[in-house]
């Protein structure tokens, strides 16, 4: 990578080496533009690489607006229509990364995430990107245009010392506040509000559930137990996996749900989904009448976890054959396989949640460009704003789309803009 000299005037800084960061690099690169990218880690792309357990879940062959959280769920569709996870999966298949689709779409590389991050700093390389790691960011001020063609003045320290920068487009890609051991932080909701930008809610999202009352020793009995169930908190609902912890519950369902759960809202557990579980129990009695109630589960549910409910729910039938239990009591068991309710005591939070729901408004941002509306040459994408996505790619996919559009319509200095028309060529096309 190129290096700089004090005191620098670029095109374009963007701060953040992450998934939408080198992806919006990249692309104002190829546009002509001179781009550098600080990152305050001494690594670049560090979630890229842990993501999917070192294989990347990329994208999903399926994006759809719905599979987004935010305050307006029609933000994400332009940045989602003007680069599709087609647009990503091409520049995938160009660099021959092998990869793999599993259940409901989600794309994940054969050999390792480290494919998807050498992609795009071989994107940022053939641009002449530059990219300063371990650099700290100080200060951010804005710049008259009547005294320069810079917009932005940004002070710094890294193991050269302090260094101003100019530029005349700013991007905040600088992730959120989960998995702060992987650099997240609050810096760009703290930029936001240097800049008059408004903040929505901010919380842990795709997140395991943590546990305080009887259940937790339960959970901590079956940890490592996985079980595919219907999920649901209020009107949401996820047939997937859950795995159970010795703090509470994780895995793709639970996963999913959090992002919709609220503190002292309950959960339910459909353990037997697609069944009438009352209605199976009482064809069970009929059929096999001198069989335990626990051994006939074992058709449907793993022993330990039949070994738990059994104390929980039905003691006192243990060892008597089913024709001896009485129809009301095996449709009562069944309204609980059912319907178990449970109620988590929090998540684990940001330590180990996937993204951070909420942050910038996008009221405040244009969904054309991702630049602050009442602030040109700012601009903020990926998870810093308020748009958030379910498991499977999404998160990943809204970092490709929003750092795509940012990257389109970053503007230069007079000397250097690129002109209208070259907007239409990148090298992510």
């Amino acid at each position: 990578m190129p290096t700089l000299p004090d005191d620098q005037s670029v095109d374009v800084i963007v701060l953040g080496a992450g998934a939408s960061g080198l992806l919006c690099a990249a692309v104002a690169a190829s546009r002509g533009l001179s781009v550098l990218v600080l990152e305050k880690a001494n690594k670049v792309g560090k979630k890229i690489l842990m993501s999917g357990g070192g294989r990347c879940n990329f994208t999903n062959y399926s994006v759809e607006p719905e599979n987004f959280i935010s305050g307006n769920p029609h933000f994400c569709k332009s940045a989602l229509k003007q680069y599709s996870q087609w647009d990503f999966i091409a520049m995938v298949d160009r660099y021959n990364i092998t990869y793999e689709e599993r259940k409901h779409g989600q794309l994940f590389c054969v050999h390792s995430a480290r494919d998807i991050l050498d992609m795009l700093l071989a994107e940022c390389e053939s641009g002449g990107v530059s990219i300063k790691s371990k650099c700290e960011v100080e200060r951010v001020e804005a710049i008259a245009e009547t005294q320069t063609d810079s917009r932005y003045k940004l002070c710094t320290v890294d193991s050269d010392g302090a260094q101003n920068f100019f530029c005349r487009s700013l991007v905040v890609a600088t992730g959120a506040l989960s998995i702060p051991t992987l650099g997240g932080s609050g810096f760009g909701y703290d930029l936001a509000q240097q800049f008059s930008l408004p903040l929505t809610e901010r919380r842990a999202g795709l997140v395991p559930f943590m546990f305080s009352d009887a259940l937790k020793p339960i959970c901590e009995r079956l940890s490592g137990l996985s079980v595919e169930v219907e999920l649901h908190c209020g009107t949401q609902s996820f047939l997937e996996n859950i795995l159970f912890t010795h703090r509470g519950i994780s895995g793709p369902a639970a996963l999913q749900i959090s992002n919709y759960w609220h503190p002292g809202q309950e959960l339910s557990i459909n353990l037997l989904p697609g069944q009438a579980a009352g209605s199976w129990l009482l064809e069970q009695k009929h059929a096999f009448g001198k069989s335990l109630l626990r051994n006939r589960l074992q058709q449907q549910l793993a022993k330990p976890l039949i070994r738990e409910l059994q104390a929980l729910w039905w003691p006192e039938l243990a060892d008597t054959p089913l024709a001896e239990c009485s129809d009301s009591r095996l449709v009562e068991i069944g309204l609980l396989l059912n319907r178990w309710c449970v109620k988590p005591s929090a998540t684990e939070g940001y330590r180990t949640a996937e993204v951070t729901l909420g942050g910038v408004n996008t009221d405040a941002i244009s969904s054309k460009t991702m630049e602050a509306k009442e602030h040109p040459g700012l601009f903020f994408i990926g998870e810093v704003v308020d748009v958030s996505g379910h498991l499977g790619g999404f998160n990943f996919q809204w970092a490709w789309s929003s750092g795509y559009v940012a990257g389109l319509n970053c503007q230069g200095h007079s000397y250097s803009w690129a002109p209208a028309a070259d907007k239409e060529r990148s090298t992510a096309n």
